[in-house]
């Protein structure tokens, strides 16, 4: 019997299978499709944004080359970046497909920031950031198996199981990362809750006969939105039709084109359609990600319209959270409730998510009430601090959770510190484990973390920056825990650490 059966091998599952393999779990991962090759994972429809959060992420666990090169990424000297090499890619983002100056983005003004290697965001595809996670599971020992199509789910007190209809998959655990119409959501019987669509989207990949009559980029109209990007042919558009045609069937060339021209207000002409889908701004959210040894993260637990870019990010955070709790839970050394905070914390994460891709429709709405709010939200994007505002929101800068304590860094993912010594929190956080760094004189926490030392790796010294504190320690997923001021103090040292790692080995 496995420790972890995961449903589901797209970006979220593979990262979770990838954290619980660097803990020493055994993973098993099952996946429905028959293989990993499909064109909405390429390049143009499966483009996707990674946000500074998400990017980081992947440098904390050593994969920053992997996922530029496979990425495509670049920097100015035409060389793929490597961990000291950051790619200086534009700080921006859209709300409605209102735009950012990244000009007028105030790095200052963002809470607890210093610099790093690690770029503000990449613009990547689900293939390649698949294929990078596939590569590190596969070396952590983690199996993955296709073509498997789950159609019941069971448990008890001491195990759940993943059945089809010819085998069954037992594990203590039984995570769902099986995306927006989840099988594992369904059988387990979570409950699903939410708000109802306002539009159909459409995204395709299409030869157009007279490109020049769409603006390029966010258009947003008197009757809509449509985007065309950069790449030839790939145009999302959105129709306020209250979500009536999504899924009643396959979108045809003629349809597209009249609903294009219709939101676009052009004459455009599709000359061939090679691929399309239809979606919605359909926002729902799991009352909770956990019932009994079956979880859920990603798009299995929270669905919302793509705008903003934030599914795919939200994901992986999904994915940081619950990984090291469910490893230390597995391991038995998790205090009691670790695996509770993984619902606490996320969920409000989950359902500001929802919040904001709402926000973005109601303003888009193509009546006048919508029409006069656009005209202030882009008097307040027009702002440096509207812009530094909602950049924030979309980089994942301003997510804090609510540890308590009044420390400002607790809760806050934390800044990548630089230690005298040029070494990186990014680089002592490879191996899964939490962080205590103190940067005090008389190196207070010497001999407090001991005991700790397989779930918590200590460094000392000076930093280049410790933004006015003695001492940090970060969780594993890389988020603050406690800090301590220029002298800190052992005995809350040790109580964090045995509130979030258990009690000491020793």
């Amino acid at each position: 019997m496995h420790d972890v059966v995961i449903v589901g091998a797209g970006p979220v599952g593979l990262f979770l299978a990838c954290e619980l393999g660097l803990a020493g779990c055994s993973v098993l991962v099952l996946e429905r499709e028959p293989g990993p090759g499909s064109p909405w994972r390429t390049e143009p429809l499966g483009a996707r944004g990674l946000s500074a959060a998400s990017v980081e992420a992947f440098d904390r666990r050593g994969m920053p080359r992997s996922l530029l090169t496979a990425s495509g990424v670049r920097d100015g000297t035409g060389a793929t970046p490597g961990a000291d090499e950051p790619s200086r890619l534009p700080r921006g983002g859209h709300f409605a497909g209102m735009m950012l100056d990244p000009a007028e983005v105030d790095v200052a003004a963002l809470p607890f920031r210093l610099p790093g290697p690690a770029p503000e965001g990449v613009l990547t595809s689900l293939e390649a950031v698949e294929t990078v996670l596939f590569e590190q599971a596969s070396k952590l020992g983690v199996e993955v198996r296709r073509g498997v199509t789950v159609s019941a789910v069971a448990q008890d007190d001491e195990s759940a199981v993943a059945r089809t209809a010819t085998d069954e998959y037992a594990a203590r655990w039984l995570v769902g990362c099986d995306g927006g119409r989840s099988a594992v959501r369904k059988l387990a019987g979570f409950g699903f809750v939410g708000t109802e669509p306002q539009f159909t989207g459409y995204t395709m990949h299409a030869t157009v006969a007279d490109p020049e009559k769409l603006g390029t980029g966010f258009n947003l109209t008197p009757t809509g939105m449509y985007v065309q990007m950069p790449m030839p042919g790939h145009i999302a558009m959105m129709d306020f039709d209250g979500g009536a045609f999504d899924r009643s069937r396959q979108p045809t060339r003629d349809h597209l084109q009249t609903v294009l021209r219709r939101v676009s207000g052009t004459d455009v002409t599709l000359s061939e359609v090679h691929l399309a889908s239809s979606f919605t701004d359909r926002a729902m959210q799991t009352t909770t990600y956990r019932q009994g040894r079956v979880l859920l993260a990603g798009d299995a637990a929270h669905i919302h319209s793509p705008l903003g870019g934030q599914g795919l990010n939200t994901g992986i955070g999904d994915a940081m959270n619950l990984g090291w709790k469910l490893a230390a839970t597995v391991h038995g050394y998790a205090p009691d409730g670790l695996l509770d905070t993984y619902t606490r914390e996320r969920h409000p994460i989950g359902a500001w998510v929802l919040d904001w891709s709402r926000a973005q429709v109601a303003v888009m709405r193509p009546d006048p009430h919508a029409r006069a709010i656009q005209g202030v939200v882009r008097d307040l994007i027009g702002t440096r601090d509207g812009t530094t505002y909602v950049f924030g929101k979309l980089s994942g800068a301003s997510i804090r959770y609510d540890l308590g304590g009044e420390h400002p860094l607790v809760g806050r993912d934390a800044p990548d510190f630089r230690l005298e010594d040029g070494t990186r929190l990014g680089d002592l956080m490879r191996d899964g484990r939490g962080v205590a760094l103190d940067f005090s004189v008389d190196r207070r926490l010497c001999g407090s973390a001991m005991g700790w030392e397989s779930r918590i790796r200590y460094a000392a010294g000076p930093a280049r920056s410790d933004l006015g504190s003695g001492a940090v320690l970060v969780r594993p997923d890389g988020i603050v825990a406690w800090a301590g001021d220029r002298r800190p103090d052992r005995e809350a040292f040790e109580r964090a650490a045995g509130h979030w790692f258990g009690r000491p080995a020793i």
